[in-house]
């Protein structure tokens, strides 16, 4: 908002600078056209004066002369003095008008950035509360935990002297046919004075306990209350820094396209990936039949953009797909080829070991704004897990996967790299290439934003760089093409 501002703030000044340019101009012209008459009339001047009577005199001549000629001039002065002026007054209006809008724009500005400040002060007070609360919370789960100590020490206290009790009492039992001697007898009040006696501090104890259990759940209502309100402005923050603070996509380079006379199909007529139809005649977006090099024929979905045709193994629009699947369902694919679907990693894999790929990703925020991301990769086979190397090559977000590592596949039932006892997948509700179970997930829970309540960004479909914010994302499309279409001569 500051940066349009400012930009409109230039616009009127630029606006004012063109006027006093205009103004100028104006005022040049004028005094041109009066110098160009003034010297017209001298000319006619001279010339009247050199057909008046010869008798005259030559000092009378030259009198007259100059009397016009300063008639002229001062006719002249007049008229353009009545224009400078009419000219000042009409300037003197136009920069009041300007001033004017600019006061109100200063004023719009400045009570803006009150606004501004006063939210972020009240955004701190927020965190700087829950931070302390989260402390007390701390101090009292440890109280809690001591009282609970307490409590069961005095249980087994109580259990031991229950079991004296019983004792006792089986004695008076006894004694009611005995007549009990002096000493029992005191022994006997001594006990139920010291039972007494516990029993009362252990109902103290009950009530601390009560009122400590009170006190935890008032705390944890409003540490909710609080972390419900973070939780609203952090889905605002989302909303609002969205793509468009980053910078816009350039426009693509199409791929080279191969002539019609290049070999791009297969000796069989089958095509081995998307590029290799365009190359032929498909020239619409849709589902195709391939048949790349040592594998079986199956369906794609190709899309037609760039020049060129691009295999897509990975699309997510709307959430209507769940891809919280089994290893066998990543490896075999799933899913509509039309609508919301994953090509399978034995598919694209029997497509990528034919050459050198590119992978594409493109992303599209909750305003609809799109960014993308290219990456040199190779892709391993299933003895490998299907390990996946990366390297950017260009795009219009900053990266969020690793570069240059080995990242191996895995899912919820099939975790290949368990770390700390912690299992990627199944926190994160979808197979992907984890690495160290990073925020970056596009195959996890398909999480629409809301205005209120709790967001378990683990389980949400977000791109996050390591040194950046959350993107949350509407809809994801990861797509391969080749980077040398020679390698299908």
């Amino acid at each position: 908002r500051k940066v349009t501002q400012q930009k409109r703030l230039a616009g009127k000044v630029c606006i004012l600078n063109n006027q006093r340019e205009v103004g100028a101009e104006n005022m040049k012209i004028i005094l041109v056209f009066l110098f160009t008459a003034s010297l017209a009339l001298s000319a006619k001047a001279e010339k009247d004066y050199s057909s008046f009577d010869s008798s005259a005199s030559p000092e009378t001549k030259s009198r007259f002369a100059m009397l016009d000629d300063v008639r002229i001039l001062a006719n002249g002065l007049l008229q353009l003095g009545h224009g400078l002026k009419d000219f000042v007054h009409k300037t003197k209006g136009q920069m009041n008008d300007i001033f004017q809008k600019l006061y109100i724009f200063d004023r719009s500005f400045y009570e803006l950035s009150l606004q501004t400040s006063e939210i972020k002060e009240e955004e701190e007070q927020l965190r700087q509360t829950t931070a302390r609360l989260q402390i007390n919370n701390e101090e009292i789960k440890n109280l809690s935990q001591e009282m609970n100590s307490k409590i069961e020490d005095l249980i087994q206290n109580k259990i031991q002297l229950q079991e004296k009790v019983w004792g006792l009492e089986d004695k008076v039992t006894k004694l009611a046919f005995i007549q009990p001697s002096m000493q029992e007898t005191t022994e006997i009040s001594s006990l139920k004075a010291f039972v007494e006696q516990q029993d009362n501090h252990i109902k103290q104890l009950l009530r601390i306990v009560e009122d400590q259990h009170l006190q935890l759940d008032r705390q944890h209502n409003q540490i909710m209350d609080l972390e419900d309100k973070l939780n609203h402005i952090e889905l605002q923050e989302l909303a609002e820094n969205s793509f468009t603070e980053e910078q816009t996509e350039p426009e693509a380079t199409p791929f080279p396209v191969r002539n019609a006379t290049a070999v791009t199909y297969r000796s069989d007529g089958m095509a081995p990936d998307c590029t290799a139809l365009y190359n032929g005649s498909a020239r619409s977006s849709g589902v195709y039949t391939i048949k790349p090099n040592g594998s079986e024929a199956f369906d794609v979905y190709c899309e037609m953009k760039f020049g060129s045709s691009w295999t897509v193994i990975q699309n997510r629009v709307d959430g209507s797909l769940d891809f919280n699947q089994t290893w066998d369902a990543y490896a075999n694919g799933f899913g509509d080829l039309n609508e919301e679907f994953w090509l399978g990693l034995n598919k694209t894999y029997s497509i990528t070991k034919q050459g050198d790929y590119i992978l594409r990703i493109e992303l599209q925020d909750w305003k609809d704004n799109k960014r993308y991301i290219e990456y040199a990769f190779s892709l391993g086979g299933p003895e490998t897990d299907y390990t996946l190397q990366l390297s950017r090559i260009s795009g219009s977000i900053p990266n969020a996967l690793p570069e240059q590592t080995e990242l191996r596949f895995s899912t919820p039932d099939s975790d290949m790299d368990m770390r700390n006892n912690f299992n990627c997948p199944e926190n994160y509700l979808g197979g992907w290439w984890h690495s160290e179970c990073e925020e970056t997930n596009l195959n996890g829970k398909y999480v629409a934003p809301r205005s209120r309540g709790r967001l378990d960004r683990g389980k949400g479909l977000y791109w996050k760089p390591k040194k950046g914010r959350y993107y949350l994302l509407k809809s994801t499309k990861i797509m391969i093409h080749p980077t040398d279409l020679k390698s299908f001569d």
